[in-house]
């Protein structure tokens, strides 16, 4: 099944579901494999080291440094790869906010990463922003 690409579609038919664990982004040494036991929900390798999005619980097990915590929305709209403008209006309407926003695209949805503090209002200007 293709995800939709029409940016007015995907803002219109967007809801928001807050996940209710926090997360962080931890940065380590090493491959993966040496880590898959933290069951991370997202990595990225950059030249500085391997980046993982862990539960906070799991990354205090593992007494890993982070400088934030995090909550996740993920928006339930099927989004197209492909898809173009999602992105920046979600970020958009965050910033207006005053609200960082650490966006991963997965294959069938995008999840936002917002502070915990925040969370809440988050969900409040993506509301808004499906209902234009």
């Amino acid at each position: 099944m293709s995800g939709i690409t029409d940016v007015n579609e995907l803002l219109g038919s967007m809801q928001s579901a807050l996940v209710d664990e926090s997360f962080v982004f931890c940065t380590v040494k090493g491959q993966l494999a040496d880590y898959i036991a933290l069951d991370p929900i997202a990595m990225f390798r950059e030249s500085e080291g391997l980046t993982l999005v862990l539960s906070q619980t799991a990354a205090d097990k593992a007494v890993f440094d982070y400088e934030s915590v995090f909550r996740q929305i993920t928006l339930t709209v099927h989004s197209s790869l492909e898809a173009v403008g999602l992105t920046a209006a979600v970020s958009t309407a965050l910033a207006a906010k005053n609200i960082s926003a650490n966006v991963i695209a997965a294959y069938y949805h995008d999840h936002v990463f917002v502070p915990c503090a925040q969370a809440e209002q988050a969900l409040l200007a993506l509301e808004a922003l499906s209902h234009k």
